[in-house]
């Protein structure tokens, strides 16, 4: 195995020799998913479990269970069996810099239902509930003459409240306190006759929004099998918008130059004014425009002659990647297993994370002399670590799905005789990734992690000074943010290319990185055609779901007359469906990219002749010469012409 650095070309040996790849970084890994472990541990063993779903009051005391008394806090140490839910003296007092409630907290055995609205009606409701709203060192019967009542004591009037689900916090049930944290949503639904038409009507619509989803959900599936068919008519569609507007973008600018010359022309004669000098200075600029845009016209049109073949190219793997699919049907599930591990992970990593936030040693205020829970010393730094394995970990499910779709299309693609494919190719290619290249993925997610972390911390910069900073710096901070988004687009591109360079090769992480460059450099053009082409189609497709879907959904809601506000429910659809349609035909995208290196590798290395016979389909076959110099050169018009047009 070469390093990362070695010059001399290797030679491709397509699924010859298996081999563990980057057992060092799979190491790295596992010691770092040990210490996210050991973070969920530390935080469930030091109390932070219970604490956050029972809650705590500010003597430290945790809700519905015996507690041990802390040195230093006079009311702490109380057995709080009975009293199961956390009662906000001022629920409202809300501090949005650290996202928590500046309010005393007390655990009672009973919300108040009712409203309160004087120190004799608190006093009454805890005689009659036994739920005592006031400090544990008032007692209950001087509740209305108590000196210190307006601070240990809940704010009047008491709003009646309900406990959650789960989390034992009595929260008001009119919520219009919290409206600082949702101005806009506010604004929105202050019109509460609206609000409720439009709950009504997603309410009543549930079951359409269900069967819509549904739809958008086959109609992804279907589209990934029959694309293939389609991509023909969807190119050609894209070749004829961008034909037409050309020239009626040109014909409109040369009709401009007219008008305006003619109006002028009229005008001539009279005194000059400051009117007729923008009017000259407009057709001046009219005639630069016009004559600009109609050589770039002349030059779309010859590029689009010359490019016809490189176009083909990705037709036909299109039509390659569909066949894929009927014979791989099981990668159709690919975003379902993502999907399902993406969510198992982030919620147990939000769970963590919500204990952290009430783990560590109990700490008395000065200001107020409350009880919150901090962690200190160097454990405050697991948060960190914890936000590091967000992204780590996120990036290395993705590119394990990435991996396993590699792996899968590249055993169908060098298997000459596709009736002796394994009979579950996706699942051969995870036991694989499993057994031989997960030190590999870890490796490449960890290198997007690199990127993602400060791109992830300068935009939470710019959001905190915004309105605070001045321009250069806005201006500074927002380059360096695009400029690493960029970078973190390149190198996922590359990354990808890798793990099919490890599932054809079985190399490593540095060397498959460095094999795929070297193709995917002398393969440039047919890349960028590929990729904006393709990446076109596929739009066209996703947008093509969302109509379909949309329309159903209309027709759907048509029929049905109940319902008066159709705004959320197509809303909801229509994400949903978008959603849908970007994560099946990402997978799509993941073949064709595969189908390409794979292509890019069997014409370099082999021509045909005896002993050195073509792996790729037929319909390949007849597209392995493209282009030319004219062709090639001519594609860097294209790449000018369309930034001139986004410029435009």
């Amino acid at each position: 195995t070469m390093g990362c650095c070695g010059s001399s070309e290797r030679e491709w040996k397509p699924l010859e020799d298996r081999s563990c790849t980057d057992i060092p970084w799979l190491i790295i890994f596992a010691l770092f998913c040990i210490g996210m472990a050991c973070i969920a541990g530390f935080s469930i063993s030091t109390g932070a479990a219970s604490r956050l779903i029972s809650g705590y009051d500010s003597y430290g005391n945790t809700c519905g269970q015996k507690n041990s008394k802390i040195e230093g806090v006079e009311l702490s140490g109380r057995d709080q069996t009975d009293n199961k839910y956390v009662f906000f003296l001022d629920p409202c007092n809300i501090d949005i810099l650290n996202r928590k409630i500046k309010s005393m907290a007390l655990c009672v055995s009973r919300c108040p239902d009712i409203e309160l609205k004087t120190y004799t009606d608190v006093k009454k409701f805890a005689l009659q509930n036994g739920s005592e709203l006031c400090s544990y060192d008032i007692p209950v019967s001087k509740y209305p003459s108590h000196g210190e009542r307006s601070k240990k004591c809940p704010k009047l009037p008491v709003p009646p409240s309900n406990s959650l689900p789960v989390f034992h916090r009595c929260t008001p049930v009119d919520i219009s306190c919290y409206a600082q944290f949702a101005e806009a949503f506010v604004t929105f639904v202050s019109d509460n006759s609206m609000l409720h038409r439009v709950i009504a009507g997603v309410m009543a619509s549930k079951e359409i929004i269900m069967g819509l989803c549904v739809l958008a959900l086959v109609l992804s599936i279907i589209l990934m099998v029959v694309i293939r068919y389609i991509s023909v008519v969807l190119v050609w569609i894209l070749t004829a918008l961008v034909v037409l507007g050309s020239i009626g973008g040109t014909g409109v600018l040369w009709w401009l130059y007219v008008d305006h010359r003619t109006n002028l022309t009229d005008q001539t004669g009279t005194s000059p004014t400051p009117q007729q000098q923008v009017a000259t200075d407009n057709v001046q600029a009219l005639l630069v425009y016009a004559i600009f845009a109609t050589v770039f016209t002349v030059i779309l049109l010859l590029l689009l002659f010359f490019m016809r073949k490189r176009v083909a190219l990705t037709i036909t793997l299109f039509h390659v990647a569909g066949k894929v699919f009927t014979h791989l049907p099981l990668l159709a599930l690919q975003p379902f297993w993502t999907f399902l591990s993406l969510m198992l992970f982030w919620v147990s990593w939000l769970g963590v994370l919500l204990f952290l936030g009430t783990a560590g040693s109990p700490v008395q205020s000065e200001e107020a002399g409350l009880v919150e829970y901090r962690i200190s010393g160097p454990l405050q730094y697991m948060v960190w670590y914890h936000a590091v394995g967000l992204i780590w970990i996120s990036q290395f499910i993705l590119a394990c799905q990435q991996m396993t779709v590699a792996g899968a299309v590249v055993t169908y693609y060098f298997t000459r005789n596709k009736s002796e494919l394994p009979m579950t190719p996706i699942v051969s290619s995870m036991l694989c990734l499993t057994r031989y290249h997960l030190g590999t993925v870890a490796k490449g997610s960890f290198i997007i992690t690199l990127v993602e972390i400060p791109r992830l911390i300068l935009t939470y910069i710019h959001n905190q000074l915004k309105g605070k900073e001045n321009a250069c710096a806005r201006c500074m901070l927002k380059s360096c943010i695009c400029c690493l988004w960029c970078l973190k687009k390149c190198l996922m591109y590359l990354n990808q290319n890798a793990y099919t360079a490890t599932a054809i090769n079985s190399t490593s992480f540095c060397t498959s990185a460095r094999d795929a460059f070297v193709i995917l450099v002398e393969n440039a053009l047919r890349v960028a055609t590929i990729n904006t082409v393709g990446d076109f189609v596929l739009f066209l497709g996703k947008v093509l779901i969302v109509s379909c879907t949309a329309f159903v959904g209309v027709l759907s809601l048509n029929y049905q007359r109940d319902y008066t506000v159709w705004v959320l429910p197509l809303l909801i659809v229509c994400l949903f469906s978008w959603l849908v349609a970007h994560c099946f035909l990402s997978v799509f995208e993941i073949v064709v990219d595969v189908l390409f290196l794979c292509f890019a590798v069997d014409t370099k290395h082999n021509d045909g002749s005896p002993g050195r016979e073509f792996y790729m389909d037929k319909a390949l076959m007849v597209r392995r010469r493209v282009g030319g110099w004219v062709g090639d050169y001519a594609f860097v018009f294209t790449l000018c012409y369309f930034g001139y047009i986004s410029i435009w």
